[in-house]
C-alpha cells in the first residue's frame, strides 16, 4: 500500500472514530436536557463495600424483576412521585427502559455513580437514581442522586 493511500485510510479511520464518539456523546447530552425524568429505587449494597474511593456502587430494585439471560427493553409503571417499577399489565404506550445483561447481572444505564473525593457522606443518603429516558429508544442517562424525599444530593 502507497504511503498516500495509508494516509487516506488512517484519516477516515480517525474520521469515523471521531464521529461515532461524538455522535454518542451527542446523543446523551440530547437526552440529559429532553429525556423523560424516572427514579429508581436503589437496591441494598453492603454498606462496607458501598463506598469505594471517589465513587459509588449502585444496584437498582428495578433490576430483580428484569431477565438476567438477555437483555432488551422492560416496560414501566410510574407513581405518583416518578418511581419506575416493571408494568407488569405491559400497556402498549408504557414508557420503557433499554437494559443490558453483563457477567448474569441487569444493567440499567450504570453501575457507578462518581464524585468529588472527600464527599462520600453526602451520598450515604441516596435512596434513588434519577434518571432521563429516551422515550424512543429507551436509553436511560443517570443524572443525579436523590435521598428518601427526593432531595438532590
Amino acid at each position: 500500500m502507497k504511503v498516500s493511500a495509508f494516509r487516506a485510510v488512517t484519516a477516515a479511520a480517525v474520521v469515523l472514530v471521531l464521529g461515532a464518539v461524538n455522535w454518542s456523546i451527542y446523543s446523551k447530552e440530547r437526552i440529559k436536557t429532553g429525556g423523560e425524568i424516572v427514579y429508581l429505587q436503589l437496591a441494598p449494597v453492603d454498606p462496607r463495600s458501598l463506598m469505594q474511593g471517589d465513587y459509588m456502587a449502585l444496584r437498582f430494585a428495578l433490576a430483580n424483576d428484569l431477565n438476567t439471560e438477555a437483555g432488551g427493553s422492560a416496560p414501566l409503571a410510574l407513581d405518583s412521585n416518578g418511581v419506575a417499577t416493571l408494568d407488569r399489565g405491559m400497556g402498549k404506550d408504557s414508557l420503557r427502559i433499554r437494559y443490558r445483561v453483563r457477567n448474569g447481572q441487569v444493567w440499567l444505564g450504570t453501575n457507578a455513580y462518581f464524585f468529588e473525593e472527600g464527599t462520600a457522606e453526602r451520598y450515604e443518603q441516596a435512596r434513588y437514581g434519577e434518571f432521563r429516558i429516551d422515550r424512543k429508544t429507551g436509553e436511560a442517562v443517570l443524572v443525579a442522586l436523590r435521598d428518601k424525599d427526593f432531595k438532590a444530593l
